[in-house]
């Protein structure tokens, strides 16, 4: 087996060791094993490949202390062909929540969706992907 050395914040490995005390893992890479077989396997679904989708991407960040929202509008018009909609609100006092809505194919959404996860200074992102012929009433 390989030793990869990675460099993060204290918070964040104190935060993990917490995790994999509390959730029984053997130590820390045990936590990251899961969490890149994770990583790799959410856009590793057969039956959305090849269809149009539709993606919904949400992301959190502190617009006091960073340039994020600069990088957000960046990403937008870069992916101006996937991107359907884009929306900008403000929360409490110092933080903002882009929500991007996309329509496009798997690739296109995932390559979306890791450069929003390779900006720094986001608090939080989420998404979820769904086929664009599943959308309305099922019959």
């Amino acid at each position: 087996m390989s030793v990869v050395s990675v460099s993060m914040p204290d918070e964040l490995v104190e935060r993990i060791d917490t995790f994999a005390e509390e959730h029984g893992y053997t130590g820390r890479s045990e936590v990251f094993r899961e969490a890149a077989r994770n990583l790799l396997g959410e856009f590793d679904d057969r039956r959305l490949e090849d269809r149009e989708l539709l993606g919904v991407v949400t992301v959190l960040f502190d617009y006091q202390s960073t340039d994020v929202e600069q990088r957000m509008m960046a990403l937008r018009h870069e992916h101006d062909d996937l991107v359907a909609s884009n929306v900008h609100n403000h929360v409490g006092d110092r933080y903002c929540m882009e929500l991007f809505i996309l329509e496009g194919t798997l690739e296109e959404i995932s390559a979306f969706v890791g450069r929003v996860r390779a900006t720094q200074d986001t608090l939080s992102i989420d998404y979820s992907v769904m086929p664009v012929d599943r959308i309305g009433p099922v019959a």
